[in-house]
């Protein structure tokens, strides 16, 4: 039976509370921590966590032995240092994302985790939908040949007042924008399946948020070792939200939301009608005999979390994998703000790399106009559009 503290109760606490009342023969939820105790106190009564205990600041239960995990539901520019203390004091951690506010901090992470042999995880929910498990399926398979281009969007659509929360839209405090709190599960999701590119080019801009410092719109393009590119457009101002992943290959083109499409070509090289159906067909066949997820998203996760606990193996999840989303997303800041193709892996000594770096040379889009405490009537993040729409 795993303990549980979760480390900041605002909107995304949901997510994890709702995903470890799954399990209760494997986890109990046994404390709450945060800044504004009030709103651990509504968690506690929302979710009938009758035996948790509320505590203001998570060194007050560092020593805790009845604590076996910290869950860090926190705003970014803290999570290191809670996950860095949590696991020095022998805890378990899984920590949202973005990961760190740094490379530097992620390699501190992984370091402790490694020094105390606990395991730490690092939020990735998409990889825990049917859409993108299956769809990374069907990649492995090598039917569609050779993988030419990718095209993410990560469509996002947040009202103006969103950026008026005390924490959000600062480069100090939330570490970036869209590219970072939204697209970074695009980001991590397109990583894993076609792995890590070796040059990344890219601009931002901030054409709808005037009280934020950060930007709510980017464009990037990764470029692979194959010569394949993958254009990524983030972003906080798309109504509709229709985000999707569409991966083009020599033979076929596949997609999340699922489709497929296979051309024909003409003895000239141009497409014809007809449709390369037997093609078409075993992509069906490839994408439907993949197993449903039991457990999906955060729930997902948690339950991958869970039983690599109970196994002493290793989460899908870990902190290096937590640190490439990251190294990815500060290639783009770098790009954006040099004006230059960034080459990875970034290295060591790179100012981007380094706690601080980002902070002080990225650009003011705006400057913040506004600063909420707390909004009312917090519920449950919304995940974004169901991608297992056409499955």
């Amino acid at each position: 039976m795993q303990r549980i503290a979760i480390i900041g109760t605002g909107n995304i606490s949901h997510n994890h509370i709702q995903g470890y009342l799954e399990f209760p023969d494997r986890c109990q939820i046994v404390a709450l921590v945060d800044i504004y105790p009030e709103k651990a106190e509504e968690k506690k009564k929302h979710y009938g966590l009758t035996e948790a205990k509320i505590y203001s600041n998570h060194q007050d239960i560092l020593n805790d032995p009845s604590i076996d995990v910290f869950d860090i539901c926190t705003p970014p520019y803290v999570h290191a240092a809670i996950s860095i203390d949590a696991l020095n004091a022998g805890k378990h951690v899984l920590c949202e994302k973005p990961m760190a506010a740094s490379l530097q901090e992620c390699d501190a992470m992984i370091a402790a985790a490694e020094a105390s042999g606990k395991t730490l995880s690092i939020i990735a929910q998409n990889r825990f939908t049917d859409a993108f498990w299956r769809l990374k399926k069907v990649l492995e398979s090598d039917q569609i040949g050779k993988i030419c281009h990718a095209q993410v969007d990560s469509f996002w659509w947040r009202g103006h007042s969103y950026y008026d929360l005390w924490w959000r839209g600062t480069w100090e405090k939330e570490g970036g924008g869209c590219t970072l709190n939204h697209a970074v599960h695009h980001i991590d999701a397109i990583q894993w399946m076609l792995g890590f590119p070796t040059e990344v080019v890219a601009i931002t801009t901030n054409v709808s948020h005037n009280n934020a410092e950060v930007e709510d719109l980017s464009a990037a393009i990764f470029k692979y070792d194959s010569g394949a590119l993958t254009q990524l457009t983030a972003s906080v101002v798309h109504h509709g939200e229709d985000q999707k992943i569409v991966i083009q290959g020599e033979k076929a083109r596949i997609s999340a939301p699922w489709d497929k499409f296979a051309s024909i070509a003409a003895p000239n090289g141009f497409p014809i009608d007809e449709r390369d159906t037997s093609l078409e067909n075993q992509l069906e066949d490839s994408y439907q005999t993949v197993p449903r997820l039991t457990w999906t998203l955060h729930t997902g996760q948690i339950e991958n979390f869970l039983h690599a606990l109970q196994t002493g193996t290793a989460p899908l999840v870990d902190g290096p994998q937590g640190k490439r989303s990251l190294e990815l997303i500060t290639a783009i800041y770098k790009s954006a703000i040099t004006r230059r193709i960034v080459s990875l892996p970034i290295s060591a000594s790179d100012p981007y790399y380094q706690t601080g770096g980002l902070v002080k040379m990225a650009p003011h889009f705006f400057e913040k106009s506004a600063s909420v405490e707390n909004f009312a009537n917090e519920e449950a993040i919304p995940l974004g559009k169901d991608m297992d729409k056409g499955a």
